[in-house]
């Protein structure tokens, strides 16, 4: 499986969908579907039954769904929106790297 260019924390802009627009912040990233939880974007009502064991009332709640990493870009210390590039360091590890302004991501 390749490396993803989003990683959690990071704060993206969404490029597609109804939320296009906003920026805000990666809570979970899974690598397997290509897609990540972001924070207040791609919102639902999820209907559930209370269960007293857990401690979950029930009702109608509102969580964020899934998003595909494709509809999103990773914002760089300057505040703009950068494709990612990666750069080999010399102790042999690597770094994500902005295609904008150079810098370090992360």
């Amino acid at each position: 499986m390749a490396k993803k260019h989003i990683k959690k924390g990071d704060r993206v802009l969404v490029t597609a969908g109804r939320d296009r627009g906003t920026i805000s912040r990666v809570l979970r990233v899974i690598p397997s579907a290509d897609r990540a939880i972001v924070e207040n974007v791609n919102m639902i009502k999820r209907h559930t039954r209370p269960n007293p064991q857990r401690q979950i009332q029930g009702g109608i709640l509102e969580r964020e769904a899934p998003i595909h990493l494709s509809n999103l870009m990773v914002i760089d210390d300057t505040g703009k929106p950068t494709r990612i590039g990666r750069k080999r360091l010399q102790d042999g590890g690597g770094t994500r790297v902005s295609k904008n302004s150079g810098s370090v991501i992360g």
